[in-house]
């Protein structure tokens, strides 16, 4: 122990430099401050120095003489050498060695100089003290010191009751409560106290109570007792008991501790006076008490909730419930007496926070501030601590706040002055007091405006380090407004400005963060508190009370009463009312219109709970049968709309929810963000808009918004603005336009696998049409600069997003426009020039600098091989333009003026309306005429420029390296079909766009192919249609039509538009191919024809979709034939055609499929209603007039458009005659009846032309010889067909199934009862008829099967003169053979296959070319009566011949098959053979089952048709023919009978090469199927 304080070299070298060693060491020891360790080492080395002596290393006097010169350096050197004495004579009286002994003894001697003898006889033995001869006798001593503590300890010197001493307790009683304003100071009062416990023997103790019953009561005099009870006090312990005692007498059933006590316990504990863990254990209730308490609290607060939620029925107990809630009432009025809260109070009021938070950790979460007291006292000291930092940094303008005085306390928190000092301690009590916070309005303020300024400041700060360091502030923040400020506003009552000012904080936040807060505080913070259990329940209670009473009546006080409760708890009551929205979709107006009284708070909380609505994974967005989206899901998108345009509330989060979505493949949430778009931007997308909303949706933005929308979108400027601002600031538009164009296919190919195709159908239109309507807000809203900086050039968009190209172009379509003006505008200013022809060039310069980027960027997006037929140029034009550069709606425009001039007119003649209205009013009404004629004339030159541009650009459009039919089929599949179905105004500009391309005669432009391609097979478009493309597409053919439908009704039109026009060119070759060869044009009449066909095309299509039972197919041609109803059916009988499959879809679809029914039903009744404005057909394309108009025309040399007709005719009615001689003799003998009479009405006709053209007698001698011909080959044939059907079993089998079905539809649907009546009337003249056409129809067959030589020496005889009767009629037939034509076309107008048309195109285009050349225009007519025996004779005889014939017919019907594939058709490639089979065998038994009756009638017209040929076979025959057809070009004669091809057919030749969507099979025996198929024009 020596060696670790005192060196023994010290002892050794003493003399030296021990002793100076010595003192220089303890010298160091005593500059140091006071301590335990101090005194510890000072002992320890007065210790070895004395053990050294004792040992006799060092002499006594020499260790004496240096203790008395170490006495000197310290006070206390005495006392701790005295101890040190203590121990030594213990450890020596042990020793057995006396020397030892004798050295302490001499020490001791030698030092008492140094030390007192009143401290060696206090810790000496007093044998030792005898030694020294301090004292005389040990023994006596003892006895001495017993009797002194028996005097002390055990006989009563002191009083300790008051009455024992009353006058000692009186003074000091006196003296303690005496004014302590003046001088006195605790130390003075102290000494006097002693003096009374000297003078009257009081009990110090019971004095010390005394003196802490007084500071009880003057317990604001903290600065004099503290001090008082300080200086007095010796043991911590004494005190804390006393104040035990003082706490455990108020512990009785009834008592109440005052809260002085509390106050002078927690400035005991402030002060170090006494310990908390001492004072704990005398305050009750237990902890073990408060933790059950808590408990219990929490489960009555959820049996409460559930009492509140449940369905409460009327019963006898009510009464008692009552009284339980009274009782429950007085219990919580009185609750009991917890003496440890009261202790936190007084902490807390004297700013004690340790103590205080350590009774808080005590007990369970918020249980102390659960407690008001406690809440308002930590709320007061927050108050001190914020004060000084939110005077400088957070007081509002022109707020005058009340000054706080500052807690006098040294021990208080200390204020914070910087946001860093709030993390110190504001923090940490702010989360100790949660929800309670609401109990001080103010301090929430103060910490709201303290965020708010923290926010600012974090803002706008720029350097990185501080801004780290600024982050963890931050996220302080956020959990204080988690877990402070909101649940505090859930337990405010209905303070609106509260909620106004946290929005003034929670706005700084981006959504994401709020959203949290809101979820937080919605789900999970109501299940933390039970107070906020109980308020949660009570919330919901009144919100069902309130929403059970809201009507559109009632809406002002409902919504204030829903906003007085949405301040406090919005989040539990959106829920609520969004739940019954869902079930209630009629709530959804009145709902919108109460919520006017919601804070801006409020109205962010709605736009989450709608989100989290949305986003519930518990509900199913689709209805149980999963064929329609949810009603729940439409009611909340509904109410997305309504709320977010009427209301100012934040966009971002909704338009981001849409967004993730749509990432996700899911686009059932589109809904929502079209409704957004259509209530706050104003824009509607719908397919049912009127023909007048149509038209002004082709004019500017001005008249589309006056005329264009069904609902009135004045006052959507400021919805929209923020709308678009939503977007722009957070980058939605592009991403949510790209996301919409690639969930389109998404939908059926990704979404679509499992869902009903109704369903994939709705949500491919909700995809799409949202789209129309979004592309179309940022079109209007934006600004060029905004739209042209996010949507990328059109082949980025389509290569690299992979939007689909019609989208893109969509998207692109609007930067175009704008780049075009900008720069034209450029342009103008540049160079100025008034005249109007400069201002065309320039906009043209402007155009080719604008497009032609984009007419290498569309290269591209096709293969090569589409360029050969189409330029870029021509395609980026067609996608380019819309229906506001192609024509203005001067009639929208004049319709929306004269409403403005008549709402003038009413506000003028309105006498109620005030003055300043009035004339406000008058002026709106006049800026908004002036600006729609403005527009007008704007549009008007806008739309000038444009066709000037076209005009100079359509030379260019079209290379047409292939064939016409290739060109236009590009045309269709890659600009028509595409964009017809986009929206309802490309459907327009589509119809619109095809007749600009034909009135600018662009070259290689075939209109009529185009038509008829569009016309003649919708079936696989309609049927690949959704419910809203199949609206579109009806309005693309409506619109069609009706330019059809003017061309057909006026020849002056039809001449002024399409006489001259290369679109209606009947060579459809490309201009390469031509080989020099004169065009001819069709005329007119011709075009009747063809439009004739066209409906019947369209009705043949219709029949089958809806003979399908497929629910698509029935639905959507339902759908394209109410669009195109006014327009088609224009014939009576296909009108009837369709009334009676429309009929039966009623019948059968009434009970299974009631949307279908409910659109059968509607289409019949427009149907009915149509039927007054329908036409027999003869009124449709008439038979008789064009010849009478034509035989003038007929006496020109040369083909000539008057001419056309009468050819036609004549060629139309020799085929009908043809096709008599296959009808059964069942009803021969009616029809010779009818056509005898058809006969005399038409021999004066034939008289006339006679009169005009001359005799022709030779020419009819030689056709009636070979009509005795043609009457054999006739009856050949037809027993032939009998016999052999069809040369495959497929044929056969087709055949057969033809025989079976078509006789029932013939004699019931399709035959006007007119006509049958007619026929009745007409059976005597119809008998004879019948044998001249069957005579004349051998003589035709007889000339097709002929071989070359008999060919060319046939040319040679009838060149002068045969050919004349392909121009002319032969009389004795013509009567017959019209009236013929017309009963056979009513009856087959409905019925054929898909190969007819094809099997035409074959047969006639080589009838075209060797018609073409010149003709001479000879006439023959005999008289009646020699007509008419030439008829019987003819007759008879070919009665008696069809047996002979009928071998040799089977050779030439082969061979002339094999001759007759027409020239013109090679041009148009092999076709494929495979559909028609299929089609035909799968109709014929469709039909058969559907009408359970067979008909052998049409099945000798059908069979040839579905006779199949091998591709191999057919190329070969056609190889054959070629040469013959080459040197058959020249000779008209060549061809049947002599007779010219009509230019319908050759135009349908050519039209039917290939179908829309599929190959459609070649017929090899084209005659006669034409004629089955298509009455109305016979070759």
């Amino acid at each position: 122990m020596a060696a670790l304080i005192l060196p023994t070299d010290w002892i050794k070298n003493w003399d030296k430099s021990g002793k100076n060693e010595f003192l220089q060491f303890f010298q160091d020891l005593a500059g140091k401050p006071s301590s335990d360790e101090f005194v510890k080492d000072l002992q320890t080395a007065l210790y070895e120095l004395c053990w050294h002596v004792i040992q006799g290393n060092l002499k006594v006097d020499v260790a004496a003489g240096l203790l008395a010169d170490v006495m000197e350096l310290r006070d206390d050197m005495p006392s701790v050498l005295a101890d040190v004495f203590c121990i030594l004579d213990i450890e020596t009286g042990c020793l057995e060695e006396k020397h030892k002994r004798d050295h302490f003894t001499q020490l001791v001697g030698a030092c008492l100089i140094c030390v007192p003898d009143g401290m060696l006889k206090e810790r000496l033995d007093p044998e030792t003290l005898e030694s020294l001869g301090l004292i005389k006798q040990a023994q006596q001593f003892n006895q001495k010191i017993v009797k002194i503590k028996t005097k002390l300890f055990y006989k009563q010197q002191k009083f300790n009751l008051l009455r024992e001493e009353n006058e000692g307790y009186a003074k000091l009683i006196t003296e303690l409560g005496q004014d302590l304003s003046g001088n006195l100071t605790s130390h003075l009062v102290l000494e006097n106290i002693k003096s009374l416990i000297g003078c009257f023997n009081l009990d110090p103790n019971r004095v010390l109570d005394i003196i802490l019953e007084v500071y009880e009561c003057r317990w604001e005099q903290d600065e004099f007792f503290i001090p008082l009870i300080k200086s007095y006090m010796c043991e911590h312990q004494t005190l804390c008991h006393m104040l035990g005692f003082k706490f455990k007498f108020h512990q009785e059933p009834n008592g109440e501790t005052p809260s002085s006590l509390y106050h002078i316990a927690a400035a005991l504990l402030q002060h170090n006076l006494i310990a908390l863990e001492d004072l704990y254990v005398h305050l009750l209730p237990l902890d073990s008490s408060i933790v059950e308490e808590h408990k219990r609290e929490i489960l009555e607060a959820k049996q409460i909730a559930r009492k509140l939620t449940m369905v409460v029925v009327p019963s006898e107990k009510t009464e008692d419930k009552e009284k339980e809630k009274e009782k429950e009432e007085e219990k919580n009025e009185k609750p009991p007496d917890n003496q440890k809260l009261g202790l936190l109070e007084a902490l807390l009021r004297i700013g004690d926070w340790q103590h205080a938070q350590s009774i808080m950790d005590q007990m369970p979460a918020f249980y102390a501030t659960s407690h008001k007291a406690i809440a308002i006292a930590l709320c007061q000291l927050l108050h001190l601590i914020v004060e000084p930092l939110y005077r400088r940094a957070a007081v509002p303008k022109g707020a005058k706040g009340g000054l706080m005085t500052p807690l006098r306390s040294k021990q208080a928190p200390r204020p914070a002055e910087r946001f860093d000092d709030l993390s110190r301690d504001v923090f940490t009590m702010l989360c100790y007091l949660g929800p309670h916070l609401s109990h001080d309005p103010i301090l929430f303020a103060k910490i709201v405006r303290l965020g708010k300024s923290f926010m600012k400041e974090f803002q706008s700060e720029s350097r990185q380090d501080t801004k780290d360091r600024m982050d963890s502030l931050l996220s302080c923040f956020l959990s204080i407004a988690d877990q402070v400020l909101l649940p505090s506003l859930s337990l405010m009552e209905c303070n609106a400005c509260m909620s106004e000012e946290l929005w003034g904080f929670f706005k700084l936040f981006p959504y994401q963060h709020r959203y949290r807060l809101y979820g937080q505080w919605k789900n999970e913070t109501y299940g933390n508190h039970p107070l906020l259990v109980k308020i949660k329940a009570q919330t919901v209670d009144r919100a069902k009370y309130i929403m059970k009473r809201l009507t559109k009546e009632n809406v002002k006080p409902s919504g204030r009463q829903i906003g007085k409760l949405s301040h406090s708890n919005p989040t539990i009551l959106f829920d609520y009312i969004l739940s019954q929205i869902q079930w209630y979709d009629n709530l959804i107006t009145p709902v919108v219109d109460s919520l006017k009284y919601l804070t801006s708070l409020n109205y962010d909380v709605l736009a989450y709970c709608i989100i989290e609505a949305l986003a519930n994974p518990e509900k199913e967005k689709m209805k149980h049968d999963d064929t329609t989206i949810s009603s729940w899901l439409q009611s909340l998108a509904s109410l997305c709309g309504a709320v977010f345009r009427k209301y100012p509330i934040e966009l971002a989060g909704l338009l981001q929810y849409v967004t993730n979505q749509l990432k996700a493949g899911k686009s059932f949430d589109l809904l929502i963000l079209k409704e957004v778009v259509q209530k706050m931007a104003g824009i509607e997308i719908t397919d049912e808009m009127t023909v007048e909303q149509l038209e002004a949706m082709t004019g500017g933005e001005q008249l589309k918004a006056e005329g264009g929308y069904f609902g009135q979108i004045r006052n959507t400027k400021k919805s929209s603005q923020r709308l678009k601002d939503a977007l722009l600031d957070h980058e939605l538009a592009l991403p949510l336009c790209l996301l919409m164009a690639q969930q389109r296919n998404g939908v059926v190919f990704s979404e679509g696998g499992e869902k009903h195709l109704k369903l994939v159908g709705k949500l491919y239109d909700q995809c799409h049409d949202t789209l129309v309507q979004f592309g179309g807000f940022l079109a209007s809203n934006l600004s060029t600069e905004d739209y042209i900086k996010r949507v990328p050039s059109v082949d980025v968009l389509c290569n690299q997003f992979h939007t689909p190209h019609d989208a893109a172009f969509f998207l692109s379509r609007p930067m175009y426009a704008h780049q075009i003006l900008s720069k034209y505008d450029e342009l103008k200013k540049a160079e100025k020039g008034n005249r109007q022809q400069q201002k065309v060039h320039k906009y043209i310069a402007a155009c080719e600098q604008i497009m032609a980027p984009v007419h290498e960027a569309v290269v591209s997006l096709h293969l090569p091989k589409v360029w050969d037929d189409l330029r870029p140029q021509f395609y980026a034009t067609f996608w380019s333009l819309t229906m506001y550069d192609l024509a203005v709606p001067h009639n929208a425009y004049d319709r929306e003026v004269n409403k403005l001039k008549m709402q003038i007119k009413a506000i003028d003649e309105n006498t109620e309306m005030p003055l300043n209205k009035k004339k406000k009013e008058k002026e709106r009404c006049t800026a908004l005429q002036d600006k729609l004629q403005e527009e007008e004339k704007k549009q008007l030159e806008h739309v000038q420029r444009v066709l000037h541009r076209l005009k100079l650009e359509k030379d260019n459009w079209l290379l047409a390296k292939s064939t016409k039919n290739e060109t236009i089929t590009k045309f269709l599949q890659l600009c028509i079909f595409p964009r017809c179905v986009f929206s309802a105004i490309d459907a327009v500009y589509c119809a619109r766009f095809v007749e600009l391309v034909h009135q600018q005669k662009t070259p290689n432009f075939c209109t009529l192919l185009c038509y008829d391609r569009v016309f003649s097979d919708i079936i696989y478009t309609v049927a690949s249609c959704t419910e809203n493309e199949s609206r579109r597409y009806g309005r693309f053919l409506c619109c069609m039509l009706e330019t059809v439908t003017r061309w057909h009704s006026d020849r002056a039109i039809y001449e002024k538009e399409c006489g001259n026009y290369p679109g209606f060119l009947t060579i459809f070759r490309a201009s390469g191919f031509d080989g020099g060869n004169k065009a001819d044009q069709l005329d007119y009449e011709n075009f009747r024809h063809v439009v004739h066909k066209w409906h019947y095309k369209l009705t043949k299509a219709s029949v089958h979709c809806l003979e399908t039972g497929e629910y698509t197919h029935i639905r959507n041609i339902l759908i394209v034939l109410t669009k195109i109803l006014p327009w088609y059916p224009k014939v009576l009988n296909l009108g009837q055609a369709l009334e009676c499959r429309v009929h039966k879809i009623c019948q059968e679809e009434k009970e299974k499929r009631p949307d279908l029914y409910a659109l059968a039903m509607g289409y019949s009744g427009q149907l009915k209603g149509r039927k007054v404005h329908m036409v027999p057909e003869n009124e449709f394309h008439q038979k008789e007039q064009p010849v009478r108009s034509a035989t003038s025309g007929s006496l020109q040399n040369g083909p000539g458009n008057t001419g056309k007709p009468a050819v036609t005719a004549a060629t139309a009615s020799a085929g009908k005659a043809e096709e008599g001689a296959v009808e059964d003799s069942d009803k021969s003998k009616d029809k010779s009846q009818a056509a005898q009479k058809a006969a005399s009405k038409n021999s004066t006709a034939a008289n006339k032309v006679s009169s005009s053209n001359g005799s022709s007698t030779p020419n009819s001698t030689k056709g009636s010889k070979e009509k005795e011909d043609k009457e054999k080959t006739t009856k050949e044939k037809k027993e032939k067909k009998e016999k052999n059907p069809g040369s495959t079993p497929e044929a056969k089998a087709g055949g057969k199934d033809k025989q079976k079905e078509e006789k029932p539809t013939d004699s019931k649907e399709k035959t006007p009862k007119a006509d049958k009546d007619k026929r009745k009337d007409d059976k005597k003249e119809e008998k004879s008829k019948i044998d001249g056409k069957t005579a004349e129809k051998e003589w035709s067959k007889e000339r097709d099967v002929s071989n070359d030589s008999k060919t060319k020496e046939g040319s040679k005889v009838e060149k002068s003169a045969g050919a004349g009767s392909m121009k002319s009629l032969v009389p004795r037939s013509e009567g017959v053979e019209s009236d013929r034509a017309e009963q056979k076309r009513r009856k087959l107008d409905t019925h054929s296959s898909p190969s007819h048309s094809s099997a035409v195109k074959d047969n006639l285009n080589d009838f075209k070319d060797s018609t073409s050349k010149h003709h001479p225009n000879h006439s023959t007519v005999l008289p009646k009566s020699k007509e008419k025996d030439d008829e019987k004779k003819e007759s008879d005889k070919s009665r008696d011949r069809s047996n002979e014939r009928e071998k040799k017919e089977d050779r030439k019907d082969r061979k002339r098959v094999s001759g007759s594939v027409p020239d013109a058709v090679k041009g148009l490639g092999h076709l494929d053979y495979s559909n028609s089979d299929r089609e035909m065998s799968q109709e014929a038994k469709r039909r058969k089952d559907e009408n359970g009756m067979s008909s052998s009638k049409h099945s000798k017209s059908a069979s040839p048709s579905e006779s199949p040929h091998s591709n191999d076979k057919d190329s070969s025959k056609r190889s054959k023919s070629t040469s013959k057809d080459k040197s058959d070009l020249a000779k008209p004669e060549k061809t049947s009978g002599g007779k010219k091809v009509c230019d319908c057919v050759l135009f349908h030749l050519h039209c039917f090469s290939r179908s829309q969507l599929g190959l459609i099979k070649m017929s090899n025996q084209p005659l006669k199927v034409f004629n089955s198929t298509y009455p109305s024009c016979l070759c």
